[in-house]
């Protein structure tokens, strides 16, 4: 296994004089013979989401419990608002929403209900329904205030689980999974409210397994087998699994393999590598995309050869996450 804290250190950016609201150094937990969180670094500023990524069982709902408190770390240390999670005083916990992946509302208690009681928990001023009611339209809930827990579906109840976490206006927010089973149309509105919570001085830690959530974030979190791959930003993960920005270059006709072997060794045009030609489309990995367009657009038409498209091609954020996992099995 490569050493953790090395390869961390050296792909995560460097927050000197910041804010931190979350950092850990060498956090560890194990479970009997089983390690599930290994010897990870993590630094989080004020006023970003953070997005922790990762397939099903890699750690992230195990960090997050250990940054709640609730786990106890079998080694390294950890500070989430200035304080350890184990001594975590009344005020600092309010200061916290938690939405666990797991429901643990009261199914026999009302939608309502359950939103009153969790707002009455936190001291939220008893002058709230204006406040209720708007978290309960964001969700696609309004309507169904008075339905008992027990009787609507699964994907309502995580709805009802994520504002029951808001419904105090915490400062950090720690959100697990908060869009699994949401369809595509519900999980972008909750991802604007994100943003609008981070506009508004919010700290969001959001884990998910779909990894192209990623590009909503503004650092991410690269998980496998309890291993911090990575954290950057999703620009610089992406160059940095690619190995660069990708031109996407599309010509009328196929580009003769005389022409494409000078493509490669054109030192006006900084290119990483060029990938296989199909459909008359290349992709060519440079080091900045809007340095090189021009250039590469110039020496193309120079060979007599007509471009029909040529722009950046972002590629999906799960093509990124192959890679970093492909990447960390090779060393």
């Amino acid at each position: 296994m490569p050493d953790t804290q090395t390869q961390t250190e050296t792909q995560r950016p460097a927050f000197d004089g910041a804010d931190l609201v979350v950092s850990t150094d060498d956090l560890t937990k194990t479970f009997a013979d089983e390690t599930a969180v290994d010897h990870i670094n993590l630094k989080i500023p004020r006023g970003v989401i953070f997005g922790f990524i990762g397939p099903s069982g890699c750690g992230k709902t195990t960090t997050v419990r250990m940054l709640l408190g609730i786990y106890n770390p079998s080694s390294g240390s950890a500070r989430v608002l200035d304080s350890d999670p184990q001594t975590f005083s009344r005020n600092e916990q309010e200061k916290i929403g938690y939405m666990p992946q797991r429901f643990v509302l009261n199914p026999e208690l009302s939608v309502m209900e359950n939103l009153n009681f969790a707002a009455s928990l936190y001291g939220v001023p008893w002058r709230r329904k204006k406040r209720l009611s708007a978290l309960l339209e964001l969700v696609a809930l309004d309507g169904h205030e008075h339905k008992k827990v027990a009787n609507i579906s699964g994907g309502m109840r995580r709805r009802l689980s994520m504002i029951t976490a808001l419904a105090h206006e915490p400062e950090l927010i720690f959100l697990d999974e908060p869009t699994a089973g949401i369809d595509p149309v519900l999980r972008r509105t909750f991802w604007d409210y994100f943003i609008d919570l981070k506009a508004r001085g919010r700290t969001l830690f959001v884990t998910t397994q779909y990894v192209g959530e990623a590009a909503y974030c503004d650092y991410v979190g690269v998980m496998l087998k309890g291993r911090l791959l990575a954290v950057d930003t999703p620009t610089r993960l992406r160059r940095s699994a690619i190995g660069g920005d990708i031109i996407r270059l599309k010509t009328k006709t196929f580009m003769p393999p005389d022409v494409l072997e000078r493509l490669k060794t054109q030192t006006a045009v900084s290119i990483v590598r060029v990938s296989r030609q199909k459909d008359n489309i290349l992709h060519i990995i440079v080091d900045d995309a809007s340095a090189n367009m021009a250039p590469l657009l110039e020496w193309v038409k120079e060979q007599g050869i007509t471009v029909k498209t040529i722009n950046e091609y972002v590629p999906p954020f799960d093509d990124v996450f192959v890679k970093l996992v492909e990447k960390a099995d090779s060393q």
